[in-house]
């Protein structure tokens, strides 16, 4: 019998190749932890990436792997897994890469609940090509591309995969580990399409976007952690959240001594679609981040599972691949026409 495999098992030969101090290499350790903690098999998982800093990705994951194109690394993932459904796929993207050339491509293989786990990194800006505002940067920023600051309003990433009508959202930070190796093995015990963005730091163009939240000295009071079937309380549970009906909106209350009653705080229901769509938009600073697992619909069936299903034959197959290509419809001509 074999030795479990250890993170140490999935890593490569390869120079890690990222920018000191860069978010990357403590997901690329989140990862690795993730694929022992479930007992992944190397020689049936694949990585597959489009093109960013993020998508460096399956270089230094010892296991199957494709550095694809810009934006379609979800066209090129979905057909991996349609071809061969017992490979376990896992698609790494960019806030640019995944949001504003493959944007329609994420939008797809979300709807189509395809199964495999999509990991967003979210820096809100374009690291590789040098610092341009992405799709998910804040207005004002300062890049090479908005010298004056950009005007643009940002993108959410989860209430787009949410509109899309993804079945499985979370959240996590980079420099998080222990959480986020949760994150994603719930992530990737969901049967379909699973999207988790993870806040992540670009220390060279976009240094501490995040530290408002993820910092550990203020990490408490601005993130909210959900758990199914828990209040929603942050700030060591000396604040909650509650829906107010007058606002018809959230809104962040004290409870305990001087407090609000207990329950009249919110009880976490990931299953819940429109708390899900009102916890993705609570914005800092007026309120926490939400992080962990936001939003889990089961039941329906992945799109993979479905198309084969769909698309069984019946029987021994006895064609082959030239008689497909040579079978046709043919016309005969009339005499006189």
């Amino acid at each position: 019998m074999n030795a479990p495999l250890t993170a140490k098992d999935f890593e490569t030969d390869q120079e890690v190749r990222w920018c000191p101090g860069c978010g990357d290499y403590a997901i690329l350790k989140a990862v690795q932890k993730t694929m022992a903690d479930i007992g992944a098999d190397p020689e049936k998982t694949a990585f597959v990436s489009g093109i960013g800093c993020s998508s460096r990705f399956p270089y230094y994951m010892n296991t199957y792997g494709f550095h694809t194109i810009h934006g379609r690394a979800p066209a090129f993932a979905t057909g991996l897994k349609l071809a061969n459904p017992g490979i376990d796929v896992w698609l790494v993207t960019g806030d640019g890469d995944g949001l504003s050339i493959g944007g329609n491509h994420l939008l797809h293989v979300l709807r189509r609940n395809v199964n495999m786990q999509i990991m967003l990194f979210n820096n809100e800006i374009y690291g590789l090509t040098k610092g341009q505002y992405s799709p998910t940067s804040r207005v004002g920023t300062r890049s090479p591309s908005s010298p004056k600051g950009s005007v643009d309003q940002p993108l959410n990433p989860c209430a787009f995969a949410l509109g899309a009508g993804a079945k499985f959202i979370a959240r996590g930070v980079d420099t998080a580990i222990k959480p986020l190796i949760e994150t994603l093995k719930a992530a990737h015990g969901f049967e379909g399409a699973s999207f988790v963005e993870i806040f992540q730091n670009c220390i060279v163009y976009n240094a501490d976007v995040f530290s408002g939240f993820t910092e550990k000295k203020v990490a408490d009071d601005n993130q909210i952690h959900v758990e199914h079937g828990k209040p929603l309380l942050f700030a060591g549970d000396r604040k909650g959240i509650r829906f107010n009906l007058e606002t018809f909106g959230l809104e962040i209350v004290a409870v305990g001594d001087g407090g609000v009653d207990m329950s009249t705080v919110l009880v976490h229901d990931e299953t819940n679609r429109t708390l899900a769509h009102l916890l993705v938009e609570m914005k800092h600073p007026a309120f926490p981040m939400a992080m962990g697992v936001i939003y889990r619909e089961s039941g329906s069936p992945s799109f993979d599972k479905a198309f084969w299903a769909h698309h069984a034959t019946k029987g021994k197959r006895t064609g082959n691949v030239a008689g497909a290509l040579r079978k046709g419809y043919v016309w005969t001509k009339k005499a006189g026409a």
